[in-house]
């Protein structure tokens, strides 16, 4: 009864774990691809698509960096005329909001709305919930405060939004401080791998590229009709990656958008921003797996690639009992089918961070 139990969960565990290991291969293979073919240029004759653009930057504490960001939304080349910014000082305790102030008395296009700590600090999806308020732009774009864009970044976003299927896009973060600690690196390795290769895959296959809750917009349009960010959600980001899709648009990933951030630089920051981001995309996994099955509007291979994201972490203990479990085998019924499938469990829990875009030399 016991091996019995121990061959059905190596067997699921294993399975899974192989899933994502060949997902990961095919994604290496699909950007690999696309960099050897020639890149298509818009046509000089193409007419412009400038929609009416608001940016919302939810900031709490940030009176260290939202000057650089702030600074940096005064040269933006976007037409000023269709630029709205609204900064929302989410219950600061420091100098966050008075700093917004002072620009936005330099430029009338910066909007600062204030949260006491009655009504805000409840987290970013309050935050911009409040902020959609008064976005009268047709596009939402969003940046964190600590996130420093390319001058031309709203250009580079909206322009996919002349697709009338597209119902969000999202940009590519890029880590400045690399080099500072063994954290900084691991964060850069996974940037690299979530973005110039996991997302960068999924727009190439038309699967789901997923909207990143920064660097990144939707159509207001879109976004009033889900009835704003569920602000139950942790990863509130993800919930609404799959709102759009399960609505019937898509998400479009632009690699050259990049905006440039400084990684958390310790054990006990990353583990905890990891944390809440497990604990928030399992919230939106109970949520949406289940829409995703049944939809009509999500076709095979999407529902596949949906499914793969949503339960993607999960695999850290399923590929550990995939591990014990083959062990456990190995020791009281031995066969090649578990050898094998157990040699696999390492090489797939590796795979998990950051693929194998070092080695490529894809960044």
């Amino acid at each position: 009864m016991i091996i019995t139990f121990l061959k059905a969960t190596f067997l699921f565990a294993a399975t899974l774990t192989t899933a994502y290991l060949v997902r990961h291969y095919i994604f290496t293979l699909a950007v690999l691809r696309k960099i050897k073919k020639p890149q298509k240029t818009a046509s000089a004759a193409s007419p412009k698509y400038e929609p009416s653009v608001s940016i919302l930057i939810p900031a709490h504490n940030e009176e260290n960096v939202i000057s650089q960001l702030l600074q940096r939304m005064l040269e933006l080349t976007y037409p000023r005329d269709k630029l709205q910014i609204i900064v929302i000082d989410d219950a600061s305790s420091d100098g966050t909001g008075q700093i917004a102030e002072e620009y936005s008395k330099r430029c009338e296009r910066i909007k600062v709305l204030h949260r006491d700590k009655n009504a805000g600090g409840k987290g970013k999806a309050a935050a911009l919930n409040f902020g959609l308020e008064y976005a009268k732009g047709e596009i939402v774009l969003c940046f964190d405060a600590d996130y420093y864009p390319q001058k031309d970044i709203v250009e580079k976003l909206v322009k996919e939004f002349a697709d009338p299927t597209v119902g969000a896009v999202q940009g590519r973060p890029v880590v400045l401080n690399e080099a500072q600690s063994v954290v900084t690196r691991l964060v850069t390795l996974e940037r690299i791998g979530g973005y110039r290769i996991d997302q960068e895959a999924r727009d190439a296959l038309g699967l789901i590229p997923q909207f990143g809750g920064t660097v990144g917009g939707f159509r207001l349009s879109i976004l009033k009709e889900l009835g704003g960010f569920d602000e139950s959600m942790l990863a509130e980001d993800t919930d609404l990656t799959f709102q759009i899709y399960l609505a019937g648009f898509k998400i479009r990933y632009v690699a050259d958008a990049e905006c440039y951030e400084e990684a958390v630089t310790n054990w006990k920051a990353y583990w905890r921003q990891r944390h809440r981001w497990a604990l928030g995309h399992m919230q939106v996994c109970f949520k949406n797996a289940f829409g995703v099955l049944k939809s009509k509007k999500l076709n095979f291979k999407e529902k596949i690639d949906g499914l793969l994201i949503l339960h993607v972490y999960f695999m850290p203990v399923i590929t550990m009992l995939a591990f014990i479990a083959g062990a456990l085998l190995i020791i009281f019924e031995p066969s090649q089918l578990v050898y094998t499938f157990w040699l696999l469990v390492p090489l797939a829990f590796y795979s998990f961070v950051g693929n194998f875009a070092p080695f490529l030399r894809l960044e």
